[in-house]
């Protein structure tokens, strides 16, 4: 506890707040990594994902490099791309480790999201006579939502666990707290720091919790295309379904 009630006393003090290599700063630079490294995963794996749960071409391709992407160790990714880029572009040799790392989970989340629609739908679709452009963009994009969300969520929590790494390339970020700390055997500073990274992880995942509860489409979320609301007004006033209702069950 006393390791804690330290952590917390360097988390309030007035002088860790004010200057370059403030919590806010620090903060800021851990978010502006994230954020860019997201978008620009996003940018690249879902066009591809949608592609892929639309047409089915290359599907084996894209989970199996996906499912191998995963296993790659993203420091030792970055230190060598650092080797690679140079010292003078290790913020480029950064995002692109951390990129790779965000590509995997968006790529599923987008792929998953249209393959999981009911192709009973896509049918009515194609019925209806929508092109194949507007099923994606009015049927599939809007069904797959909470799915890419899904998959938004977990590459954010990733990337913003994974750059912590890039204090170790002189990037700042939370995670500079915690390895300047290391050598100064600064315990409440790492422990801060630490809590600081936690407290902001939860935040975005909350975030986009929420944001995933509002992209659901209505009644999709009690898995049977139905909705429940909808169900309820066709319950006859003795307590049974009507007949109308049986019909759709």
């Amino acid at each position: 506890m006393d390791i804690f009630n330290d952590a917390m006393l360097w988390l309030t003090d007035p002088e860790n707040w004010a200057g370059a290599g403030s919590i806010p700063v620090r903060t800021l630079e851990h978010l502006t990594f994230t954020a860019l490294a997201v978008l620009v995963a996003a940018i690249i794996a879902v066009p591809l994902g949608y592609y892929i749960g639309h047409t089915g071409r290359g599907r084996v391709l894209a989970v199996g490099t996906a499912g191998a992407a995963r296993a790659l160790p993203t420091f030792g990714l970055m230190l060598y791309l650092v080797l690679i880029f140079g010292v003078s572009e290790r913020a480029t040799a950064a995002t692109v480790a951390l990129v790779l790392l965000a590509i995997p989970p968006l790529l599923a989340g987008a792929y998953a999201g249209v393959d999981q629609i009911n192709r009973a739908t896509i049918d009515a679709a194609k019925a209806q006579g929508m092109t194949d452009w507007q099923i994606l963009t009015r049927v599939e994009i809007p069904l797959s939502l909470p799915l890419l969300i899904g998959g938004v969520r977990g590459a954010t929590l990733q990337v913003v666990a994974t750059v912590t790494l890039i204090a170790y390339v002189g990037l700042g970020g939370l995670g500079y707290d915690i390895i300047q700390g290391i050598p100064l055997r600064r315990l409440d500073q790492m422990v801060g720091a630490a809590l600081l990274i936690i407290a902001l992880a939860l935040v975005i995942d909350g975030l986009l919790a929420v944001l995933t509860r509002l992209a659901t489409p209505h009644g999709v979320s009690t898995g049977r295309g139905v909705d429940v609301r909808a169900r309820e007004k066709r319950v006859d006033r003795s307590g049974r379904l009507s007949p109308a209702t049986r019909v759709t069950q």
